[in-house]
C-alpha cells in the first residue's frame, strides 16, 4: 500500500467564522479586511457571496467596494480563528498523529498506515468533512492523494464543502490539464517565466527539459516538475514536531509614510524591540540583521550585515538596523512599509566569545534588564513599557508590533 494523504482546507476560513457569530449578515456578501485607517485596508478573504461580485482577495477595501456597494467589510479576530483553528485541528489527531497545519485554515493528515487505501481515505475524508459541519459550523474541501502537493491541488479543485481524490492512475488526467500557477509553489514570477517558453499547465511541466529547467530556474524548477508528475515524497510532520526556526523577524505597514530618520529610528526600535524579545521567548540569539524597506511605489528592497557577535539585545540589533537604513535606504525617503529580522541563530545557551574591549558587564546588565521588561509585559501587555525614542513620533508610538506583526517564515522544503 502506498501513502494516503488528506490535505483539509477550511472555505472562506475567516469569513466563514464571521458569519458563524453573527447570522444577521450570512446571507450577504462579506469581507474581512484589515483597518482602513492605519492603511491596512485589503481584503483578507471574502464569502462566496462576495465573490460572485468579482471582490478579490488582496485588493485594496475602496476597490472590492465599486464592485460590490453592498459589501459588509469586519475586522478581523485572529483569536477567534486561532481558536476554531485549534478545534478543527484536534479533531485530525482523532484519526492520525501526523497532522501539518498549512495556516489557520489548512492541514495536511497522513492516514498512511498497514492495509490503509486511498479509498479508506476518501471515506474518513468525508468523515472529517462531516464532523466539521457539524460539531463546528464551518465547510472544508478535503483533497485525497499519496502526496502533500496533490493533496493540496485536490483540495483547490472543487469548493465548498467536497472531497476530491485523485489517484495513481488518473493522475494525469486530472491535474496535467489545469493552469500551472494551481501547482504548489508556482508563484507568479516562476509563472511568467515558464510562460516565455509556452509551459502553461502542469503537463507541460511534466514533461520539460529537465536540463532547461535547471538551468532557467535552478533546483526550484527540477523540484516542480518532480511535483509536476506526483514524485513528492516529502512527509507529514508529527504532530509534536517543532520545526527550527531559521529567523525571526517584524513587519510593519505604517500609518503614515515613514519621511525621516527620526521616524525611522523610532519604527525600528519597534521593531527591534518585539524581534529581541521573541529571540529571548524562544532562547535564541543572533549574527545576522536584515531589514527591508517599501517604498511608496510599492518597491521592496533589502540588505543584511553579520554582526561582529551573537545577540539579542534591543539596542545592539536596533542600531543594526539604523547603520544598514543610513547608508542603503536614507536616501530614497519616504517609504510605506518596513521589516526588520534577525538569523543565523544559536541558542542562548551556547558560549560567547567576550569582547576584552568592550564592557560585558553592562551588556549582561542590559539583557537582565530587558528579560525584565519582558515579565512585564507578559502580564500587562507589550506596550506597558515604551521607550523614550518611540515616544518621540506619537503617530508611531500606537503601532504594537510584537502582537500584530510578528511573522515567522517557515520554509516548505526545510521539512
Amino acid at each position: 500500500m502506498g501513502r494516503v494523504i488528506l490535505h483539509v482546507d477550511a472555505n472562506s476560513y475567516y469569513a466563514s467564522v464571521e458569519c458563524l457569530y453573527n447570522p444577521d449578515i450570512r446571507d450577504k456578501p462579506v469581507a474581512v479586511g484589515g483597518d482602513i485607517e492605519a492603511r491596512h485596508g485589503i481584503i483578507l478573504t471574502k464569502n462566496r457571496i462576495a465573490k460572485r461580485y468579482g471582490v478579490q482577495t488582496g485588493e485594496a477595501i475602496w476597490q472590492a467596494k465599486q464592485k460590490c456597494p453592498g459589501l459588509i467589510c469586519v475586522p478581523p479576530d485572529y483569536g477567534l480563528y486561532i481558536r476554531f483553528s485549534g478545534r478543527m485541528r484536534s479533531i485530525f489527531e482523532q484519526y492520525s498523529n501526523r497532522v501539518e497545519s498549512f495556516g489557520l485554515d489548512e492541514a495536511w493528515v497522513d492516514l498512511t498506515n498497514k492495509g490503509t487505501s486511498i479509498t479508506d481515505g476518501e471515506r474518513i475524508a468525508h468523515e472529517i468533512r462531516e464532523r466539521i459541519k457539524g460539531e463546528l459550523g464551518l465547510t472544508v474541501s478535503v483533497g485525497v492523494n499519496w502526496n502533500k502537493i496533490f493533496a493540496k491541488l485536490g483540495s483547490d479543485m472543487k469548493k465548498p464543502d467536497a472531497v476530491t481524490v485523485i489517484r495513481e492512475d488518473d493522475y494525469q488526467h486530472k491535474t496535467w490539464g489545469l493552469p500551472v500557477d494551481e501547482l504548489l509553489y508556482v508563484g507568479r514570477a516562476t509563472r511568467r517565466k515558464l510562460a516565455d517558453v509556452n509551459i502553461r499547465t502542469i503537463g507541460a511541466l511534466a514533461q520539460a527539459d529537465a536540463e532547461w529547467l535547471d538551468y532557467k530556474l535552478g533546483k526550484n524548477g527540477l523540484v516542480l516538475k518532480a511535483f509536476a508528475n506526483g514524485l513528492d515524497q516529502s512527509p507529514v510532520m508529527p504532530v509534536d514536531y517543532h520545526m527550527a526556526i531559521k529567523s525571526i523577524g517584524n513587519s510593519t505597514t505604517l500609518p503614515y509614510d515613514l519621511e525621516t530618520m527620526d521616524d525611522a529610528r523610532c519604527v525600528y526600535y519597534l521593531l527591534a524591540e518585539s524581534v529581541a524579545a521573541r529571540m529571548r521567548e524562544n532562547g535564541f540569539r543572533a549574527r545576522c540583521v536584515s531589514i527591508s524597506a517599501r517604498s511608496t511605489t510599492l518597491v521592496t528592497n533589502g540588505c543584511q550585515r553579520v554582526l561582529k557577535h551573537p545577540t539579542n539585545l534591543t539596542d545592539e540589533i536596533a542600531q543594526m538596523a539604523m547603520q544598514l537604513f543610513s547608508e542603503r535606504f536614507a536616501r530614497f525617503l519616504p517609504y510605506r512599509s518596513v521589516g526588520l529580522s534577525c538569523s543565523m541563530l544559536t541558542p542562548d545557551t551556547y558560549p560567547v566569545q567576550l569582547d576584552l574591549l568592550g564592557d560585558e558587564t553592562a551588556r549582561l546588565r542590559k539583557e537582565t534588564l530587558e528579560r525584565s521588561v519582558d515579565d512585564l509585559r507578559r502580564r500587562y501587555g507589550h506596550q506597558i513599557v515604551q521607550r523614550g525614542v518611540v515616544l518621540a513620533n506619537k503617530r508611531f508610538a500606537e503601532i504594537n508590533p510584537k502582537e500584530d506583526h510578528t511573522i515567522h517564515p517557515v520554509p516548505f522544503f526545510a521539512g
